[in-house]
């Protein structure tokens, strides 16, 4: 097997593993896709509509949300960080094989795993308690699923980036908790993005954040549909460009510093 899909099925092995975190996770997610339901759709119930969203699309924003938050990695983590405290990185370096597109790939794998344990279970929940409003046709929901793992791809290439300043912080535990606060706020995790305030909005889409989980989600809803899908599509590949050039640069600049640290 080529060593970047066999990477990608390493990295849902991996994940596999931790049977006990994952439906620990997966009750997690569907208890808080209930609640977070119950607010959206008393929001648009005490105010009619709110950017075009309907009861039923409200809680079905919900649900994609949650079903799409682990698979995402909307919060941020520390393991490339940590190999770089601990020197590890400098065995990946030393593999015949791009430090970067393998870190990728494995992501790919473990977002694979985790929608089945952790997605599937949110969206059965919403189906039974409010129903879902979905759009009839299979076009959207592959131009959904094509954006879901684009939005992954972003929020690793985001992630990672965050990781390397371990190169040269000896402390990033603030950055990771400000790039975590960032994304639940920017990506829709909370709210959609069209009910931010105008400035917020603005603001929201002059980030990568609202490709990694905003974007999946209006094409999975139907609210995008056609070329309004394909240019949310652009849009991500535009972020993922630029977030994997500026981390190899970054990664390039490291290794150097490494290097020399190391003698």
């Amino acid at each position: 097997m080529p060593v970047y899909p066999a990477l990608v099925a390493a990295g849902f092995r991996r994940w596999s593993t931790y049977r006990a975190a994952t439906a620990a996770g997966a009750l997690t997610n569907s208890i808080f896709g209930a609640i977070k339901a119950a607010v959206l759709v008393g929001t648009v119930g005490s105010a009619g509509a709110v950017a075009g969203y309907d009861l039923q699309q409200a809680a079905t924003y919900a649900w994609i949300s949650q079903a799409l938050l682990a698979p995402v990695s909307v919060f941020a983590d520390d393991e490339a960080a940590r190999r770089v405290r601990t020197g590890d990185i400098a065995v990946d370096l030393a593999r015949p094989v791009d430090p970067q597109l393998a870190a990728w790939a494995t992501d790919l794998g473990r977002a694979a795993y985790l929608f089945l344990p952790r997605g599937i279970p949110p969206l059965l929940l919403g189906v039974v308690l409010t129903g879902l409003s979905l759009p009839p046709g299979p076009v959207p929901y592959l131009l959904g699923a094509c954006c879901a793992v684009l939005g992954v791809s972003v929020s690793f290439a985001a992630r990672w980036l965050v990781n390397l300043t371990a190169f040269w912080l000896t402390e990033i535990r603030g950055l990771l908790l400000l790039y975590t606060v960032l994304a639940s706020s920017l990506t829709g995790l909370a709210i959609p993005v069209a009910w931010f305030p105008g400035w917020l909005e603005t603001l929201a889409h002059a980030t990568p954040f609202p490709s990694m989980l905003q974007a999946p989600i209006d094409v999975f809803l139907g609210r995008a549909t056609g070329s309004e899908a394909l240019r949310l599509i652009g849009v991500q590949l535009g972020w993922l460009a630029g977030l994997l050039l500026a981390g190899r640069v970054l990664l390039g600049a490291g290794s150097r510093r490494l290097v020399v640290q190391g003698g």
